[in-house]
Parts: structure tokens; sequence; C-alpha cells
């Protein structure tokens, strides 16, 4: 007995019209109750898996209309262009500018992410610290994370903002309002702002501050010190004996 011949023009056909399909429709529409013979017949094609709903959902390459982070939507699943919710979760990461917690990145994938985010972890394929007692979970590049980490330090604890969330603005713009505001001070109050802010980031803080404001990290120190021991001059940019030294003026004879 001839064996029988299945073709993926079926399900090319079905995922056409209803731009997406489970498990079930595709072996309606291809004929055949074995899954094995459905990947079979769709590897032929230029096919989709959802991240969402556990992989359960199909489509084409050519229906999905990505938008610009990569995600396309067709009620009720969600596919990427990243394919995997754990490939797609270590892309978002990495190219994040300051890194996401847990509940954020679910929000914007739209399925929950703690559960893959943890196994990134340990894969090491991405890091993360606790701040306010949350993990943010940012690169595992020590350039890029020490980046995503003074973000969000500085989204978080800058005076003027109490909560960065609430606030209707990107991160970039946060970045460049910061450099702004920074660029307006004088040679004191730009050495004690980047101490204060060292103080918040604890550790290594001021080698991030210094790569971030373009600072000696000594110059940086030395602001964290004035702080600490209140020796601050109101009115006065340089310290005491710093500046070129005053030319004393020659009478004519």
């Amino acid at each position: 007995m001839r064996p029988l011949s299945f073709s993926p023009d079926s399900l090319r056909k079905l995922l056409l019209h209803d731009k997406i399909a489970a498990l079930p429709d595709l072996k309606r529409a291809l004929g055949t109750d074995v899954d094995l013979t459905v990947f079979r017949k769709l590897k032929e094609l230029d096919y989709l898996t959802s991240y969402s709903h556990g992989g359960r959902f199909y489509s084409l390459r050519e229906i999905a209309r990505f938008g610009a982070d990569g995600l396309w939507s067709c009620d009720p699943a969600w596919f990427s262009r990243y394919g995997t919710l754990r490939a797609t979760a270590e892309a978002f990461i990495h190219s994040s500018t300051a890194g996401y917690f847990a509940e954020e990145l679910s929000e914007i994938l739209h399925v929950g992410a703690q559960d893959v985010l943890r196994q990134l972890v340990q894969q090491n394929k991405i890091a993360r610290e606790l701040i306010s007692g949350l993990f943010l979970y940012t690169s595992i590049d020590p350039a890029t994370r020490r980046r995503q980490r003074l973000l969000r330090r500085n989204g978080q604890f800058l005076p003027t903002v109490l909560d960065a969330s609430r606030l209707e603005v990107s991160p970039d713009e946060m970045k460049a309002a910061i450099i702004l505001f920074y660029s307006l001070l004088d040679e004191q109050q730009r050495r004690l702002f980047a101490g204060m802010e060292s103080l918040k980031l604890g550790h290594g803080g001021d080698s991030v501050l210094a790569e971030f404001l373009g600072l000696d990290p000594h110059t940086i120190a030395r602001g964290r010190r004035q702080l600490l021991d209140q020796d601050v001059e109101i009115g006065r940019t340089r310290q005491s004996g710093a500046g070129r030294k005053p030319v004393e003026k020659k009478r004519p004879k």
C-alpha cells in the first residue's frame, strides 16, 4: 500500500486565512492525527510559534507585522521576532536602557516573565541585583550593566523624582535631563552632586559615575568626603588655594 502523502499547502492556506492556528486545527487541515507529521510539514514553511500560551499557536512569518519592539499580537497569542519567550526576554534585557524589574517586563511582554528571568540568571545569560527590595535584571556585559544600573538608580533617587515610574518619559529622556542639569552646575556643585549620587550607588559608585559624567573618580571621592565632613564653602566654586595665583600689580615707578 502506497504511503499517504501530505502537502504543506493545506497548512499554509489555513494560516493565511485564519492568521494563527493551534495544533488540532493544523492536524484537521492536513488530514492526519499524527503530531510529528504536522511539525514535519511546518518545517517546510517559514512558520512562527507563539511565545505566549506555552507555544500553543502557530503562524507564518509573512503574516506577522512586528512592531518596533519586535512583537506582534494576533488575538489571543503573542509572537516575537526573537522566537521563544526566553530568547525574547534575553534580547529585551540586553537592549534595555535601564534594565527591567520582572513586573515591568511582564507588562511589556504581556506574559509572566519571572520564571524565565530566573532561568536566564541561572544560565548566566543575564545578571540581577537587588534595588529597593526588588531584583533588577540587567545585561551581563559589565559596561552595559553599569550604565543600566546607574540610570535606574538615578531615575529612582534624584531629589526631584519620588517615583520615576509615574513620569511619562523614556530612560533616554531621563538620561538627557540628568546630563543637562549637571552641565548647569558650577565646579563645586558638580563635585558635590557626583559625591551625593556615589553615596546612593554604594560600592563602585565612583567608577560608574566617572564613566557616566566624564569625571575623575578622585574628584567624585573628594565630593563625597566633603559632604560627609560637611566641608562645603557656600558661595565658593573652587576650594581655597585652587585656581590661578593672583597677579600682583606693579606700580609704575
